[in-house]
């Protein structure tokens, strides 16, 4: 039995996280060959986020919750989890949107494609995969975006951006996140782009991305500029 980690980030989505919850530990009961259990990293959300969290915990001992004193950025919160995670002996690592635009049923089947691939991504931008509710210009700057990634830096990855992942921990246990300069979306390019050039083996999977029913998008143009410079400064190694 192999041992597998969920790890949400949270922000103010206590409309959404114990739907989300529920619908992970539905999708994960029926798996014969893995323990499943999520972890929820919270940046201290004033909605109250991490109490419903801590209310559900404390009847599925499934279900953990680690709060930042402070909202630090993605990045930083997806590495707090990790470390969590490895520290615990978890095989496999996930990370998952908040957010309910990740649906759960795809982790059977990223799960499967892991047995012979080092990191599994969620993809919206292959054969398959796609986004629901989507606005013309949204569209254009998230495939702009890895367009862009791809030819600046070569990764052989379509969805450059995407946060619904898989990682054996081997992967994770050499990337040294102290060196990760991203905060925002931009982590999941760098992190990318470090195991690509750590020589893992990366798979895509097709998944369909609704846009978030509830709640607020944590996108701004901060983190769109962080991302614009962080890939010329992968691409030139500083």
């Amino acid at each position: 039995m192999k041992k597998v980690l969920i790890v949400v980030v949270s922000y103010n989505e206590a409309e959404n996280i114990g739907n989300l919850l529920s619908r992970i530990l539905k999708e994960t009961s029926r798996l014969q060959s893995y323990l499943v259990d999520v972890l929820v990293v919270d940046g201290h959300s004033p909605d109250g986020t991490a109490s419903v969290v801590e209310a559900l915990a404390k009847t599925n001992p499934k279900i953990n919750l680690l709060v930042e004193e402070k909202k630090e950025g993605l990045g930083p919160a997806y590495a707090k989890g990790f470390k969590w995670g490895l520290d615990r002996d978890y095989d496999l690592l996930f990370e998952c949107d908040a957010d309910l635009s990740h649906d759960p049923k795809y982790i059977p089947e990223m799960l499967r494609l892991s047995e012979g691939s080092d990191l599994v991504i969620g993809s919206r931008y292959v054969a398959g995969g796609g986004t629901v509710g989507w606005g013309f210009l949204r569209r254009a700057i998230s495939f702009g975006a890895s367009l862009y990634t791809r030819a600046i830096t070569g990764l052989p990855i379509h969805d450059v951006t995407g946060g619904f992942k898989c990682f054996h921990r081997e992967v994770l246990e050499q990337v040294r996140f102290d060196d990760v300069q991203a905060f925002g979306y931009g982590f999941q390019i760098e992190l990318n782009y470090r195991v690509w050039k750590a020589g893992f083996k990366i798979a895509e999977t097709p998944i369909i991305f609704p846009d978030r029913e509830k709640g607020v998008s944590k996108f701004n143009s901060r983190i769109f500029l962080e991302a614009l410079v962080l890939v010329w400064r992968l691409r030139l190694g500083i």
